[in-house]
């Protein structure tokens, strides 16, 4: 094994070949300097099989699984870093982009401290092509941290979801603004974008966040050509088409006790009619699409106010719920309900991911819950729940004016970092969180634009006075049988995401600042190099001249408090002369 420690300033330093800093909006510093390849929808469709990394999941299943295998697990030990690019944004923040590569030009995103900003470098001459610079309206309805996972590219143009609710169409070559369209009501009524946006056919999906501002939720197509919107599909349905209530479900729809008063639920549900109005249900993370079928898969997550579920009676459909929709006109086909009536924060939130389960398409996914769920993609049945991959203690267990304590916390599970799946070996691997934490409930108004949890998850200190009983988990589930194929520990709870490789490896990145490469088949850990900064991000992987890459963001995450900075880091094998 071979350990690489090398401090990120020096790496910064050695590495940078030319100033990574630019002016304007939009203004471009070398456009001549790398050759433009428009992304076309054929491009998209066939991206499982490509050495770029054409869209946040690298393709349409969502799987974040590279074909590419020239750096294994015989020759992994010997990666050194090739590059370091910049995200350029004077205040640091969560820094949660996964660089797009198409024929050697990346696009990474900013976490919008306080603008939103796209870069765009070629990556023979590690030159900046342009920047955009986008200047957000005052946000302060940003849950968890103002942060942005990248962007999504196709015809000649790249798309970006602002801070401020904009979805934002560039010139690929220039990054001229081609046009500019708001998604929803605005961050003062809580609306925000973080998500990276998926293009299919000439629309672009994008979804919100907000549902911890009492929104309502939904999923929206724009065309791709000149913003125009095309279809919605809210994520609460309303009275006309078949409400919220749900099944009234005194269990998950895998039978564990929820613990619920359905009877003064039913008595309340009149009082509270309206509550599907700002019941929340984000759509968090990139979708996953099925073209065969024209599906959309997206995850849901939690409902409005969080934690108090005495305002808002029912399964609060279709919060905490993986869905099934017609990626052509936005027609509900089915729904899963992983939590229903939620008063945890047990969002689902990573992204699903569509893959092939003994002979089956399956849409897989990794709640919060410590689960991984198993469903069929053309009916939305349960195939199989997996075994936990963090500790559950006391789950389902109603809060409490007192507080009650309950495992896994608000947090998860698996957060909002998204899996990936080995199509070879069919393993799932997350990325979880251990972080035991109180629950207590409280009555809080909804009032617009303002947060609105309905109550308080309290992380549980240590006799010092620290969080030394967390951590986190790196676990390879066999999605054939829901068992634990190999797990390994982390010193701290994970958040960023996984992503593999044909050549058998698993590359995370933890908050302390290691990236690490793991044995797809055994968990064994074959190399890790310390960025300076948490890395909390999902790692892209690209071809390049015959060469094999892998780019990370290294600048930490401010949702768990993790060292922020704002390098994006390429690690390669020795070039010659090296």
């Amino acid at each position: 094994m071979h350990w690489a420690r090398w401090s990120a300033t020096a790496a910064v330093a050695a590495l940078v070949a030319a100033p990574l800093c630019g002016q304007g909006s939009g203004g471009a510093t070398d456009p001549a300097a790398a050759p433009h390849v428009v992304v076309t929808n054929d491009m998209l469709t066939n991206a499982a099989a490509s050495g770029d990394w054409l869209m946040y999941g690298h393709n349409y299943w969502n799987n974040r699984f590279s074909p590419l295998k020239t750096i294994n697990t015989t020759n992994v030990k010997n990666l050194v870093p090739r590059a370091v690019y910049t995200h350029g944004s004077s205040t640091l923040g969560s820094f949660e982009t996964t660089p797009i590569v198409v024929a050697g030009v990346m696009y990474i995103t900013s976490p919008a401290t306080p603008n939103n900003v796209v870069r765009a470098f070629d990556l023979r001459t590690q030159k900046m092509l342009w920047e955009y610079t986008h200047k957000n309206d005052p946000v302060s309805t940003a849950c968890c941290g103002p942060n942005n996972r990248g962007v999504a590219v196709s015809g000649g143009s790249v798309f970006v979801g602002t801070l401020d609710d904009n979805l934002v169409a560039l010139d690929a070559t220039s990054g001229k603004v081609k046009w500019e369209v708001k998604v929803g009501d605005g961050p003062a009524a809580g609306y925000t974008e973080t998500m990276a946006p998926l293009v299919i056919g000439d629309n672009v999906i994008i979804g919100t966040s907000g549902a911890e501002y009492g929104i309502r939720g939904y999923v929206k197509a724009f065309s791709a050509a000149n913003g125009a919107p095309v279809w919605t599909w809210y994520t609460l349905p309303d009275p006309q088409h078949g409400g919220w209530w749900g099944k009234w479900s005194k269990t998950t729809w895998e039978g564990d006790d929820l613990k619920r008063d359905i009877a003064k639920e039913k008595a309340d549900s009149a009082k509270y009619a309206d509550a599907w109005k700002t019941g929340g249900g984000s759509m968090w993370m990139t979708p996953a699409y099925d073209d065969a079928t024209k599906t959309l898969f997206v995850a849901i997550g939690n409902p409005s106010p969080d934690l108090d579920g005495s305002i808002r009676p029912g399964d609060n459909l279709w919060t905490e719920s993986i869905v099934a929709i017609n990626a052509t006109n936005g027609e509900f086909k089915w729904g899963y309900q992983e939590v229903p009536h939620d008063v945890w924060d047990l969002d689902a939130v990573s992204p699903p991911v569509i893959a092939m389960v003994g002979g089956k398409k399956a849409v897989v996914e990794a709640g919060k819950t410590g689960f991984v769920y198993v469903l069929d993609a053309a009916t939305g049945k349960l195939i199989r729940r997996s075994a936990a991959f963090v500790p559950q203690q006391n789950m389902y267990t109603q809060p409490t004016a007192d507080g009650v304590f309950m495992l896994p916390g608000a947090n998860g599970g698996e957060e909002w970092s998204p899996i990936a799946v080995h199509p070879e070996l069919a393993y799932a691997y997350t990325v979880g969180l251990h972080q035991p934490m109180h629950y207590k409930v409280h009555y809080a108004p909804w009032e617009n634009g303002r947060l609105w949890l309905g109550s308080a998850f309290i992380r549980v200190p240590d006799e010092k006075g620290g969080y030394s009983g967390e951590y986190g988990t790196v676990t390879a589930i066999d999605l054939n049988t829901g068992k634990i194929a190999w797990q390994q520990k982390t010193e701290l709870p994970m958040m960023g995401g996984a992503t593999a490789t044909a050549g058998g490896l698993v590359f995370t990145g933890e908050g302390n600042g290691w990236f690490k490469a793991y044995d797809a088949k055994t968990g064994t850990v074959l190399w890790k190099f310390y960025c300076g900064a948490g890395v909390n991000a999902a790692p892209s992987v690209y071809e390049l001249d015959g060469e094999q890459f892998i780019a990370v963001a290294a600048g930490g995450n401010f949702q768990i408090s993790y060292p922020l900075g704002n390098s994006v880091f390429v690690f390669g094998l020795p070039k010659a002369g090296m």
